[in-house]
């Protein structure tokens, strides 16, 4: 890899060991409702660690963020803008920033499984498809 900063590489371990907890739990049948917060807690933990990485990647190319009640969908669109997503990739992370914001505003036992699942059987390929699109931004 390119000189991708320490705080980048120290996010990316953490989402990579939330990630590795979260596809533990999946397979298990029949999730009580706090196994089912549990995994919504792993996923928005990733999405936050996706955000702290792009973030980190902006604030290193001296792009500001401007910060608002709508940054986080700002974040998305700068990192379109500065080449470090694709928009297929930004597009797809749009459902998690969806998810991210009901997470932090809603109640656990709100949570839809069969909606929450889709998003957590989605979070290895993800994970994935971003760090090689920000692997590739600091080859570059």
């Amino acid at each position: 890899m390119g000189d991708i900063p320490e705080e980048v590489i120290a996010e990316k371990e953490h989402v990579e060991k939330t990630l590795s907890i979260l596809l533990g739990v999946l397979p298990k049948k029949d999730k009580s409702i706090v196994e089912i917060t549990a995994i919504a807690t792993f996923i928005h933990n990733c999405y936050n660690g996706i955000e702290n990485i792009l973030k980190q990647t902006i604030k290193n190319k001296n792009v500001p963020i401007p910060f608002s009640e709508h940054w986080h969908k700002t974040l998305l669109q700068i990192a379109v803008k500065e080449s470090i997503l694709s928009p297929s990739l930004s597009d797809h992370l749009y459902d998690f920033l969806a998810f991210r914001h009901f997470f932090v505003h809603g109640y656990g036992h709100r949570l839809n499984e069969n909606q929450l699942m889709v998003l957590a059987n989605e979070m290895e390929s993800v994970w994935k498809q971003f760090l090689g699109e920000i692997e590739l931004f600091y080859n570059k």
